[in-house]
């Protein structure tokens, strides 16, 4: 049964670690907390708790076809509506996506496809992975070492350890982008080498593309990524407090925050 909490909706001050918006409403995942709806035009949360273990720790959202997944330490879940199922994979799950009908899968022992109603191992195996890129050439791979880069007009795969946990991957102007656990942003040179960039001691959580733009968010705020005489900058979006992930609707944009709960700014 999802609890209605009766406060302004951007109140719950839970550290939450990922925010998905749809047209059907905006949910937020807190570590240790659950998965919440957040219902703004009446001001209200609701906990969609049921069929998720007290002891389930979110690690991401995601929301595609208006279908909402949660990536946890038990396992891949789908929210029907009522409650949580599991999506038949058991494996601590960081990422999920479906791309084109078939699903894909980053867990902790490699990247896992769903062909039909079975889930089965595709690549990197033995290695937790916690991001993935499916574009028409490349395959890339964000994991516990660093990056997997499977070229298919080539079929081969290139390996670029950089001693680092690559959580979250993106693309700008050609450029491979990866953020480390050590809150750095790699940057990929076209040949086969990563920049290392810490932006002024900016802690980087995350680096996600939201059409033509890339949003970094950082212990310091949200920033946007853009490149000025050859070198890329920050620019600041919000300012005052940790953004751990970002989401657009429309021309509203959400921020999932450690210490402010979730807010909103219009684009």
């Amino acid at each position: 049964m999802q609890t209605g909490i009766q406060k302004p909706w951007n109140w719950l001050l839970f550290p939450f670690s990922s925010i998905k918006a749809g047209a059907e409403g905006v949910y937020a995942a807190s570590v240790g907390y659950g998965v919440y709806e957040i219902d703004s035009a009446i001001e209200s949360w609701d906990k969609l708790n049921k069929g998720l273990e007290d002891t389930t720790s979110i690690h991401r959202l995601q929301l595609q076809n208006e279908l909402l997944h949660a990536c946890t330490n038990h396992g891949l879940y789908e929210w029907t509506g009522d409650s949580w199922e599991n999506d038949g994979l058991g494996l601590p799950c960081y990422q999920y996506r479906d791309i084109g009908g078939t699903k894909y899968a980053g867990t902790d022992n490699g990247l896992w496809i769903k062909t039909g109603a079975k889930w089965g191992y595709l690549a990197c195996e033995g290695k937790s992975i916690y991001d993935f890129m499916n574009l028409p050439q490349y395959l890339i791979v964000g994991h516990n070492s660093g990056i997997s880069l499977y070229d298919r007009f080539m079929d081969e795969w290139a390996e670029f350890e950089l001693e680092r946990s690559i959580t979250s991957l993106a693309v700008y102007r050609g450029h491979l982008l990866g953020t480390s656990d050590q809150g750095e942003l790699f940057v990929g040179d076209k040949k086969g080498r990563f920049d290392r960039i810490k932006f002024g001691g900016k802690f980087i959580f995350s680096v996600t593309a939201k059409g033509r733009d890339i949003y970094v968010c950082t212990d310091q705020g949200l920033f946007t990524l853009t490149c000025m005489a050859d070198r890329l900058v920050l620019l600041s979006v919000k300012l005052g407090f940790p953004v751990t992930d970002v989401d657009v609707q429309g021309k509203q944009l959400y921020m999932a925050t450690l210490f402010q709960g979730v807010q909103s700014i219009q684009l």
